[in-house]
């Protein structure tokens, strides 16, 4: 991958940095200890202490606000509505992009957050003459809906008499082919909404980011919008050209209190911290630890700690914890220099619909310095429609037609965009300095670019043995591109840089809440899978089971593999060499599995390795042994925590 960071996927919504081989210099060491034992002896008959339960937070009253979709569409001259499910950012962009196209078919669209709305309206979009629901949803993690799109997901499973048979929708899904419920949001909510008696007016379309996500969006966008047209028998208006979405104020004597530095959402919030800490309100928690984990070879392996003493947040073993990293000073300044402005200039972008919700594409008023280093993604290869718009600030004719052949279905075109951009990883600095007839207005750059996105990490702690404190286990990521350039992991190489020497380095943060959960009975066995940092979640595992020990609790068998990723390639030997203790954990105790890791290659092999076990020790035929697993994936006993 050429992601300088977390790849953008939403299918994953963890980091693609940390799937890495560990420890590359130790491997005689490593292949004697790839597969640890860790076994908790049974059952001492002192009392058991009772566990502390933790208080629910109080959620907020919500503010006043309209969540009638329909009336805001009617006040608005809207009929289009393009709902998204986004957990990382790309479907969110996607439903602006189509939300932006319906103009140049004389219709008028906008985007919304299903969370923000009330869903059980869309029985009366039929209220509006020629109206259309898009809905651009993203599957994160094993089949799951995004955190945005839960309740609308809730909805529609609960609401069996509800009829929609005046709503013509359509839906492209985001995902990732590589895990086991590729795209299920998608298929989900476009079955679904035909079972309810919606009538589909362009065939789901499938994206997927193991491939090319972009491509996959690009060709169905470019039969959607003729089938809607032929729909509605409206035409086209032949108008290509740009449209701006946001508008340029610059501030001269603004007081600079009133601008924001960094902040998420409130503007202040970094200073005056409130709980309850959530993805618009991240908590600022100090790092006391930051080291290095590995002696040898050139991978830098990290461990740090979080203090989160006073926050009121709660965590347990296997949820992840979201960091919002910053860009390299060094990318922000070079940016500066190529588009030949002052960085310091205080600024909005202002919706140009006043009746937008949405109305700057980040926390304005701002400077371009804190825009370009907090709120935008200037390290992943921009989309191809950055590159359509930015391409009429070309003032080579050349360039202009390369930027626009490379937005274009073409073969050619789709060619172009994955040898020159996406294949040499060329972010918005490479392009600008590879194409010096191109000179965007730096307000324009920022109004395309798509925003800087938390990155998830497994925590690596127990919070009954760390209740205050939360680890993250990550390799650094740094490589070299085919055009020479060195390119950094945003979020790695910025947790590298918060040094614990004295002055008080801070991470904003947050908790996402995880089905990837210990078994209720601490007597279950568990067999944990982790190569590489696929160790993480493991490492919380492994403390709570010490710590339900401690507490007189009989704890099952706990049994780890891993070690680095190249030595993971014997996986299957070991596990045959075991088969027999290991199938008797799982068919005769209940043992729960935990994989953690590649979801690519990683996570396939082990499941073969288990249809074999199933198949060698439990005799049955391969398609009962695919059965089986599947039944305990069902059963909540084959749990993975994966990543592409």
């Amino acid at each position: 991958s050429c992601s300088s960071s977390s790849k953008d996927i939403e299918q994953s919504g963890l980091t693609s940095l940390l799937a890495e081989p560990l420890f590359s210099h130790l491997d005689l060491f490593l292949f004697s200890l790839i597969i640890g034992l860790v076994v908790y002896w049974f059952m001492s008959r002192k009392k058991p202490e009772p566990i502390p339960e933790f208080k629910k937070l109080d959620t907020p009253a919500p503010s006043t606000r309209e969540t009638s979709f329909i009336e805001k569409m009617k006040k608005t001259g809207k009929n289009i509505i393009v709902f998204y499910g986004s957990q990382t950012g790309t479907a969110e962009e996607f439903a602006n992009r189509l939300a932006k196209d319906a103009q140049r078919y004389g219709m008028k669209g906008m985007a919304a957050d299903p969370e923000e709305y009330s869903m059980g309206e869309l029985s009366r979009l039929s209220e509006i003459p020629n109206a259309l629901a898009i809905f651009c949803m993203a599957t994160y993690g094993e089949g799951d809906p995004t955190d945005n799109a839960q309740d609308f997901y809730d909805w529609l499973q609960e609401n069996d008499d509800e009829d929609l048979s005046g709503l013509n929708f359509t839906v492209f899904a985001l995902g990732n082919k590589t895990y086991e419920h590729y795209n299920a949001m998608g298929k989900y909510v476009d079955k679904r909404l035909e079972d309810l008696g919606a009538k589909r007016i362009f065939d789901l379309g499938l994206g997927d980011d193991d491939g090319n996500l972009e491509e996959d969006f690009i060709s169905w966008r470019e039969q959607f919008w003729p089938a809607v047209c032929e729909h509605f028998g409206v035409e086209a208006s032949g108008d290509e050209s740009s449209i701006r979405q946001y508008e340029l104020k610059v501030h001269t004597d603004l007081n600079m209190n009133k601008v924001y530095t960094g902040e998420i959402g409130r503007l202040k919030s970094f200073e005056v911290q409130k709980p309850p800490f959530d993805s618009k309100n991240p908590f600022l928690a100090t790092v006391t630890v930051n080291r290095r984990l590995n002696k040898g070879g050139d991978r830098h392996l990290m461990h740090l700690e979080l203090d989160i003493t006073g926050s009121k947040i709660r965590y347990e073993s296997g949820d992840h914890v979201a960091v919002f990293p910053t860009n390299d000073s060094a990318l922000v300044n070079k940016l500066g220099e190529v588009l030949g402005v002052d960085l310091d200039v205080v600024i909005s972008l202002n919706n140009l619909d006043e009746e937008s919700n949405k109305k700057h594409p980040f926390p304005c008023p701002t400077t371009y310095r804190t825009a370009l280093t907090h709120y935008l993604d200037i390290t992943n290869p921009p989309r191809t429609n950055v590159l359509y718009e930015l391409a009429q600030y070309a003032s080579d004719p050349k360039d202009q037609e390369n930027m626009r052949k490379m937005a274009s279905s073409s073969p050619e075109g789709k060619s172009l965009y994955q040898n020159w951009v996406l294949d040499a990883c060329r972010n918005i600095l490479a392009i600008l300095e590879d194409m010096p007839s191109l000179k965007p207005p730096i307000d324009h750059l920022c109004e395309l670019l798509p925003r800087l996105q938390a990155r998830y990490y497994s925590i690596a702690s127990s919070s009954k043995v760390h209740p205050n404190s939360i680890h993250i286990c990550a390799v650094v990521v740094e490589y070299q591109t085919k055009t020479g350039r060195v390119n950094k992991g945003v979020a790695t190489n910025w947790l590298k840089n918060k040094l614990v020497n004295g002055h008080k380095s801070t991470v904003p943060m947050y908790i996402r809440k995880s089905q990837f959960r210990l078994p209720f009975k601490a007597s279950n066995p568990v067999i944990m899978i982790g190569p590489g940092t696929g160790i993480a979640p493991f490492m919380g595992f492994i403390q709570e089971r010490g710590w339900l020990k401690q507490q007189g609790k009989e704890v099952g068998e706990t049994v780890m593999f891993f070690g680095s990723m190249q030595h993971f390639l014997l996986f299957s030997f070991l596990l045959s060499k075991l088969k027999e203790p290991i199938w008797k954990l799982i068919h005769s105790e209940n043992a729960h599995i935990y994989i953690c890791g590649d979801a690519r290659n990683m996570a396939k092999d082990v499941q073969l390795a288990f249809y074999e076990i199933a198949e060698e020790v439990g005799g049955m035929t391969r398609t009962q042994a695919t059965d089986y697993v599947k039944k305990l994936m069902t059963k909540g006993r084959y749990s993975q925590d994966v990543w592409s």
